[in-house]
């Protein structure tokens, strides 16, 4: 018997969502940083076994909208709980349930689809706080199982995807072996210039930047590959700064993505960087959708 199924991983921003997931699929497909937003869109991972086929789904961290884009990625964040066949909700080694998990948790008692509750940051608690807080989630009477993990040193992720696989319908192969993700080359080195931004800028900036992927161009002795992308910023200000004092900071920022890309890519990189202005554009529906939000 072959099963398999679509599981979405939501949570507020930085409880490590996307670092469950690129642990769990053994590659950097969803990026990283300690910032909000830095998971825009619904990205589908691909964990085949022998017998089974788990389908994640990466949503942004859900939060209350500030802006277009803030919107739309909230509507995706809630459009997939009713969707999917289990929903995982993912929190953080905080005691106290915070403003943000409360509200989801209160959009998660009105949905008819199974959860599993994944207490992340286990590693920075003792034994009995661990006990304690696993106790507190069991008593709400929501969930399916709640497990205490550390996505960031692969902590208890085996047991995760057991319970996955156990309640997890009979279905089809939905995707070939091979294929880790439904998003094409060109999304993932854009996501990959937009972390690296995100790693070295101050918090006003990334939020406002987008990669846009101009082109990739295989060279014909096929031993380098060049890869032009535009850094769109919402200020002139930005823009300065994302260049930095003698191009330094672009620099960085390219030299960073470029490792990554290249390790994705398996070839030698050449990345070019531009930066361009579009005035407060995540205020703008038409350029949002523009952008792909949409």
């Amino acid at each position: 018997m072959y099963k398999s199924g679509f599981i979405t991983v939501i949570g507020r921003p930085n409880v490590g969502k996307s670092t469950l997931l690129n642990q769990v699929i053994g590659e950097k497909i969803s990026i990283i940083s300690d910032k909000p937003q830095t998971t825009r869109n619904k990205i589908q991972m691909v964990y085949t076994g022998d017998d089974f086929q788990i389908v994640f789904l990466d949503t942004p961290g859900m939060q209350m909208p500030k802006n277009i884009l803030g919107d739309y990625m909230l509507k995706i964040s809630r459009t997939t709980l009713e969707e999917v066949d289990i929903v995982t909700f993912m929190v953080d080694e905080s005691m106290q349930t915070g403003k943000m998990d409360s509200y989801i948790l209160d959009q998660l008692k009105v949905i008819s689809t199974p959860i599993v509750l994944l207490i992340n940051k286990t590693d920075k608690l003792k034994k009995d706080e661990v006990e304690i807080l696993v106790k507190k989630y069991k008593d709400m009477g929501i969930f399916e199982d709640v497990i205490p993990i550390s996505a960031l040193n692969n902590d208890n992720i085996e047991r995760y995807l057991e319970v996955l696989k156990e309640m997890i319908p009979e279905g089809p192969q939905y995707f070939p072996d091979d294929m880790i993700t439904d998003q094409p080359e060109r999304f993932i080195i854009s996501e990959i210039v937009r972390e690296k931004a995100l790693v070295n800028l101050e918090d006003e900036i990334p939020h406002g930047i987008y990669v846009e992927i101009d082109k990739i161009v295989q060279r014909e002795d096929k031993e380098l590959i060049d890869v032009f992308a535009n850094i769109y910023c919402e200020k002139n200000s930005h823009k300065g700064m994302i260049i930095g004092k003698n191009g330094r900071m672009l620099k960085t920022i390219g030299q960073q993505a470029r490792e990554d890309i290249e390790k994705l890519m398996g070839s030698k990189v050449n990345l070019q960087l531009w930066v361009k202005v579009e005035k407060n554009w995540r205020e703008k529906a038409n350029k949002v959708k523009y952008f792909g939000y949409k």
